[in-house]
This record gives C-alpha cells, sequence and structure tokens, in this order.
C-alpha cells in the first residue's frame, strides 16, 4: 500500500486535531515525517489530550523541529510539574534551546532550577538568539537571581542590549537605574527607546 505524501498526513494530523479525533491525532505522532509529528502536537493539544508523557518523548524526538514544538506545547504547563526543560536548555542545537529557554519564561510558576540555567546561558551561550531568548525569560520570571546576568546584557550586542533593558522591567534597585541611565544614550536607537519606555 503506498503512503500518502507527508503534506496530506500532516493535512490530516491538523483536521483531526480540529475535529476532536484524538486517536488519528495520537497516531500522527509516530509519523516518520517531522512536520507530521510536529503537526499532531497541536492536534492533541487542541483535543486536550496532550500528555507531559507524550511531552517527555517529543523532547528527545530526533528532528529538531518537532523539539522546537514540544517547547511551544510545555510553556503552557506550569513549570513546577513536568515535563522538564532543563535538560533541552543544554542540547547543541540553538534553534531549541532558543524555544525552550522562551518556553521557560513562560510557565507559571518558572520551574525550580531554570533561573540559573537562564543567567548562564544570557551571558555565556554562543548564539546570539538564546542569549536574547533567555534574557527575555529572565525579565519575565523576574527572580532577583536573575539581575546580574540581565544586567551584565545590558553590554551585549544590541538585539540582546534591547531586550536586557525591557527585561529589566520588574525590578529595582541603583544598578537598575544606572543601566536605564546608560541604556538611554545607546548608540542604537531600539535600545534608548526601550531604556525610555521603561522610565
Amino acid at each position: 500500500m503506498t503512503r500518502r505524501p507527508a503534506a496530506a498526513r500532516r493535512r490530516a494530523a491538523v483536521l483531526a486535531g480540529h475535529r476532536g479525533d484524538a486517536r488519528a491525532a495520537r497516531h500522527a505522532l509516530t509519523d516518520p515525517d517531522p512536520g507530521v509529528r510536529a503537526s499532531a502536537v497541536g492536534a492533541l493539544e487542541r483535543v486536550g489530550e496532550l500528555t507531559g508523557a507524550d511531552l517527555e518523548q517529543l523532547l528527545t524526538d530526533p528532528s529538531a523541529a518537532v523539539r522546537r514544538r514540544a517547547c511551544e506545547a510545555v510553556a503552557l504547563r506550569p513549570g513546577d510539574a513536568p515535563p522538564s526543560l532543563l535538560r533541552v536548555l543544554a542540547e547543541d542545537d540553538a534553534t531549541v534551546v532558543e524555544s525552550a529557554a522562551w518556553a521557560s519564561g513562560e510557565r507559571e510558576p518558572a520551574e525550580p532550577g531554570v533561573v540559573a540555567v537562564l543567567a548562564e546561558l544570557t551571558t555565556g551561550h554562543p548564539d546570539a538568539l538564546v542569549r536574547e531568548a533567555a534574557v527575555a525569560a529572565l525579565g519575565a520570571i523576574g527572580d532577583d537571581a536573575g539581575l546580574p546576568a540581565i544586567l551584565a546584557a545590558t553590554h551585549d550586542k544590541a538585539t540582546v542590549r534591547r531586550r536586557a533593558v525591557l527585561a529589566l522591567a520588574p525590578f529595582e534597585g541603583a544598578d537598575v537605574d544606572g543601566a536605564l541611565e546608560k541604556a538611554r544614550d545607546d548608540r542604537d536607537w531600539q535600545v534608548r527607546q526601550a531604556a525610555e519606555d521603561l522610565t
């Protein structure tokens, strides 16, 4: 029997979610095509059948696209419930780490231990998009333990500096005031605008 083209299978997975067909959506999780598996994540979310165990497995999928989609789904779950994103934040694919960092900032409450990991990514990851996502997540979480990394990020490249300035919003103190004052004179207009918006 000839398998339908991947595009048709992706469409079927999406439709399964809209039709409430959890069985078909779950079947799509085992499809050989990563696009179909990623669509199945959304379909199972839509029908309310995406479990923590599903996400644990999806976060180890061979496809970065599937792992990114799984991170998006994890963002909707409390950080004190499975699955953990800490291991994902340590993986090699920067696009997945960026998604996991963003998701970590969205979880309420934050996952225990994630602030230290995000701070390390903010100050040490070689990919600027990861640093940007990590500093934004630290600002969203608003934990004082993340403030030193946010302040350090105000000296990074312009896109990271802008995110770092915005991430200062939940914090107060002389260091924060000093960083905002400096940012108001930044050579990048978006950094200056972000600082003006916070003062």
